[in-house]
């Protein structure tokens, strides 16, 4: 039998990596939303990551990360890779992260949600946030005292006190937008930053911002807005898409 000749295609879209933990429901289809195939070229992989989100289960998924971040494909360099978790890059440490990542994937450049939120909130010049967590105090008080260590003031949380990743993952949007505006009622604050990328935020993220008068941010808009800044994507698809 003969071989039927073919040529091969060179793909100049921008590559992105995108590392989920196991039972995130929310971040892969919100980015398949952001990033549609003529804007660039999404890879996904998953992490280990436990039913639920405590200290032991982000140690251990800390381990994982690099094995996860190998199974993305290396048949040509990824401009950036993301690594979805705001909490577990508060626990493990952003720059911990970037180390694991880069040692197991061909990548230009690594980000999470805590890193591109610091820098959105510097952008926007908010000098004080209020945060709204799904999570228990031991997972979401580390995120307060990050942004603070980054130079933002925090001078309001709210949490719903979850800990259960399919919970987390069906927590009714009109409950975080309520979240939010009890924040706003009950602080003076430049910006809210709705933290958790199993969270479904993003067809309130515009409806927010405009009802409540300041920004309103989310892990996965922010780790989208910063990998497309880092991989030179000069446009993405609308925030608050049909």
């Amino acid at each position: 039998m003969s071989a039927f000749p073919y040529t091969l295609q060179q793909d100049d879209l921008p590559r992105l990596g995108l590392i989920v933990l196991q039972v995130d429901e929310t971040i892969e289809q919100d980015f398949r939303r952001l990033f549609p195939p003529h804007i660039a070229r999404l890879h996904v992989t998953r992490v280990p990551s436990g039913a639920e989100l405590t200290p032991d289960t982000i140690a251990a998924m800390e381990r994982a990360l690099p094995d996860a971040a190998r199974l993305l494909p290396a048949a040509q360099a990824l401009d950036v890779v993301g690594y979805a978790c705001t909490s577990g890059t508060t626990l493990i440490g952003a720059g911990r992260v970037r180390e694991l990542v880069t040692r197991a994937a061909g990548t230009r450049a690594v980000t999470d949600p805590l890193t591109a939120a610091l820098a959105q909130c510097h952008s926007l010049g908010v000098a004080r946030l209020g945060i709204i967590s799904p999570y228990i105090a031991s997972v979401a008080e580390p995120i307060r005292a990050a942004f603070e260590a980054g130079g933002i003031a925090v001078p309001d949380t709210l949490s719903f006190g979850e800990q259960v990743e399919a919970r987390v993952a069906r927590i009714a949007p009109a409950s975080i937008a309520e979240a939010a505006r009890a924040l706003v009622r009950r602080s003076k604050l430049d910006a809210v930053f709705l933290s958790c990328t199993n969270l479904r935020t993003l067809d309130i993220l515009a409806p927010l911002t405009q009802e409540l008068g300041l920004p309103v941010l989310s892990s996965n808009q922010c780790l989208a807005a910063h990998m497309a800044a880092l991989a030179g994507i000069a446009s993405m698809a609308d925030a608050s898409p049909p």
